[in-house]
């Protein structure tokens, strides 16, 4: 399915994420179609990526990441609060060179 990450490879790119801004927004919605969708087109071209995850509470936010992970097919770098940072290599244009 995906690769798992070392702790290297997660301590790597959370240092790579800390400037980032989150890029996907979910709102009242849940997670849709459409925020999958546009999920797969941010990380095919950023490969890492944070979304902010608005949910009423932990559990709801913990179900949607998880849902999010498994329909992505990405790796979980981090989750801070309610945002979460997702990593995938992109199949066509890979950006990050992971440490080994």
């Amino acid at each position: 399915m995906f690769q798992q990450l070392s702790n290297t490879q997660q301590r790597f790119l959370r240092g790579l994420a800390h400037a980032l801004k989150p890029v996907i927004l979910i709102g009242g919605k849940g997670l849709t179609d459409a925020v999958l969708a546009e999920l797969d087109l941010a990380l095919e071209h950023h490969e890492l990526v944070k979304v902010k995850v608005s949910a009423e509470d932990r559990d709801a936010r913990d179900e949607m990441v998880a849902e999010m992970v498994t329909k992505s097919r990405a790796n979980l770098v981090q989750r801070i609060g309610n945002i979460a940072t997702l990593y995938r290599r992109s199949r066509d244009r890979q950006q990050i060179t992971l440490p080994r």
